[in-house]
């Protein structure tokens, strides 16, 4: 029994591990919002959008890639065609580049 124990108690920790590594959680005041990360990683895990500035967090490659934007028109910091023109400023300097 006690092997069971072991092995399950490891098999839910890895879990949570793979949570931590495949998700962003996005914290607005109280709301939490959970954004898909394109790859498992540490980097933004936790990310706070208290007091930043819409462009300051579209500046952030792992998080504009993985699709904050959307998360900013959901929580009405932006509107969709707001996100639509910041977003097209930076494929245009992704394509120079």
């Amino acid at each position: 029994m006690k092997l069971r124990k072991k092995i399950f108690l490891w098999t839910l920790l890895g879990g949570a591990l793979y949570s931590l590594l495949s998700y962003h959680f996005i914290f607005d005041g109280l709301h939490v919002t959970l954004l898909k990360k394109s790859r498992p990683t540490l980097n933004y895990t936790f990310f706070s959008l208290q007091g930043k500035e819409v462009r300051k967090v579209l500046d952030i490659d792992d998080l504009r890639e993985d699709g904050i934007a959307d998360v900013l028109v959901d929580r009405g910091f932006i509107t969709a065609e707001k996100a639509e023109r910041l977003l097209a400023r930076y494929n245009e300097y992704d394509e120079e580049y």
